[in-house]
């Protein structure tokens, strides 16, 4: 069975909505033989990742830039796991009252370097978490489940 880890620092709770959101969509019909595991960022380690066959990861946008724990969560994996999963489905969803952009960039750039793939285009929403938000949340999580598929 595959593995989809899912990283996250739900600090607000817009951020738990999403959450909820992404996991729902984990669930959703027609997705089988992906076990699902919820990490906060804070704790996720290398034997989390090393587990893994794919990542959801997601962050507020803090000042324009990852949440310090997600900045956290990579820092501790990076140098262990490097090399470990190429080609590793993953996506993403940033929150945050202003701009996105630098939290997204960062996190495709420290991804990009750990050789894991984008299969969804991040997730950004700024402001509330509405029932848009929720959809592209719940669409994201269905779609890297469905990449782990076998």
């Amino acid at each position: 069975m595959a593995v989809l880890l899912v990283v996250h620092h739900t600090a607000s709770p817009g951020m738990h909505e999403l959450l909820e959101a992404v996991l729902a969509g984990t669930r959703a019909e027609g997705i089988e033989g992906v076990e699902v595991r919820t990490r906060a960022a804070l704790v996720a380690s290398p034997v989390d990742v090393l587990a893994a066959d794919g990542f959801l990861l997601g962050t507020p946008a803090n000042i324009g830039y990852l949440s310090g724990a997600l900045k956290h969560f990579f820092d501790g994996i990076y140098y262990p796991t490097m090399t470990e999963k190429p080609g590793a489905p993953y996506g993403l969803w940033v929150h945050g009252n202003d701009g996105t952009q630098g939290a997204v960039r960062a996190a495709e750039s420290i991804t990009k370097a750990l050789g894991w793939q984008q299969v969804h285009k991040p997730v950004e929403i700024t402001g509330g978490a509405g029932k848009d938000a929720r959809a592209a949340c719940f669409e994201l999580g269905g779609t890297v489940a469905a990449a782990l598929m076998a």
